[in-house]
């Protein structure tokens, strides 16, 4: 039988938010500790990106000595594009993301670079974090517009209502399932990014008092498309798939295609793997919904544990391979924490769950991407909290 939760209006949610700010007093501001913990995350996805790029130069070196094709050319490729792949998703979730929270900006004499102000700023968007998303529109779209509006009518990441156009069509469902999946190996060109300039540009029409735009521009024959290739696309695209290939030119033209080849798949696979670990976060048929936006403190805290799930934890391997997007209900708690401080509150806040009768998810990130993708394709649909 299933257990039956307090329901929403009988949530104290005064003594909700005593217990959770008190986890704050009790582990306390990030220490050198806490920085460490994230050098050593950043430290293997750098490791995993440059084993990824010296096994290209392995591959390509035996292709053009000896012709080197077949199965093991393909094994090896693969594994290449794993490798890549696994360090571009470890460089957005588990060192920008807590970054461009302001996560560390308190860990005392911490460098410039890994502050929320530092990084990824101006020419260091090349260095540290160059992707398809303009660090800036990220920031705004995501730590405001998501985090302080989360299961609302203005949250931007609202899977089902950015879905509804697809359960509309009328085509058999193979080929929904077949869209979405096709779409998860390229969602941030073709929606995040877009999405975010969208999002940071509703910003500067709501201080006008303009409408708000509800579609994102593609063409570059558009103003915003034009931004968004020449500020967004562009950047990421030259730099990876023209310049890089291109440092195996000395190997003759076809390494080049080789190494464009490889790149290709490992984007699609950081594609693949990102959607897998950040979109299930807050969307399926157990999560909440709200109408209205949150009033308290204590009710804001309500509604990021209704409307978060966690995936498996267990060590630093495992939530590396996860972004740290395994703490998701910790995260949306204190979403200005570090990697290290969600590990330690983590037991604490199931605690506090239990002690207010509260739904706690924590599941297999694979079950959660099947409930998700069940919900894209307008098989379930979310639960609301009617009138709030």
């Amino acid at each position: 039988m299933a257990q039956e939760y307090t329901r929403y209006e009988e949530i104290d949610q005064d003594l909700l938010q005593k217990d959770i700010d008190e986890i704050k007093e009790t582990i306390g501001d990030p220490t050198q500790e806490d920085f460490d913990h994230l050098l050593k995350l950043e430290m293997w996805g750098r490791s995993a990106t440059l084993s990824g790029f010296f096994l290209i130069f392995v591959i390509v070196g035996f292709e053009v000595s000896s012709g080197f094709s077949g199965l093991w050319f393909w094994v090896l490729s693969v594994i290449s594009a794993i490798l890549i792949g696994v360090g571009n998703v470890a460089r957005w979730a588990d060192v920008t993301h807590p970054i461009l929270h302001g996560a560390y900006d308190k860990v005392p004499g911490i460098p410039y670079r890994y502050t929320k102000k530092g990084y990824a700023s101006g020419w260091r968007r090349y260095i540290d974090w160059l992707d398809w998303i303009k660090p800036d529109a990220w920031m705004f779209e995501h730590n405001i517009m998501h985090h302080y509006h989360l299961g609302e009518p203005d949250d931007p990441d609202n899977v089902e209502k950015n879905m509804l156009w697809l359960h509309e069509k009328k085509m058999p469902m193979f080929f929904k399932y077949a869209f979405v999946y096709l779409f998860a190996t390229v969602w941030k060109l073709v929606y995040y990014a877009p999405n975010t300039l969208r999002i940071l540009g509703n910003k500067d029409r709501r201080k006008n008092k303009e409408p708000q735009t509800l579609e994102y521009e593609i063409s570059p024959f558009k103003p915003n498309g034009l931004l968004l290739w020449k500020d967004y696309l562009l950047p990421y695209g030259i730099v990876n798939f023209v310049v890089l290939p291109f440092l195996f030119y000395p190997l003759g033209m076809e390494a080049v295609w080789t190494a464009f080849t490889i790149i290709v798949m490992a984007e699609l696979y950081a594609n693949f793997h990102s959607f897998a670990v950040i979109t299930p976060n807050h969307s399926a048929a157990d999560i909440y919904q709200f109408s209205t936006p949150h009033k308290t403190q204590g009710e804001y805290y309500l509604r990021q544990i209704m409307g978060s799930v966690n995936y498996t934890t267990g060590n630093d391997f495992i939530d590396f391979c996860h972004g740290f997007l395994n703490y998701q209900v910790e995260h949306h708690i204190f979403p200005d924490r570090t990697h290290f401080f969600y590990q330690k509150s983590q037991p604490i806040i199931k605690e506090i769950c239990k002690k207010h009768n509260l739904e706690y998810r924590q599941e297999n990130v694979f079950k959660r991407l099947f409930m998700t993708i069940e919900l894209m394709v307008g098989k379930t649909q979310v639960l609301r909290v009617e009138g709030i």
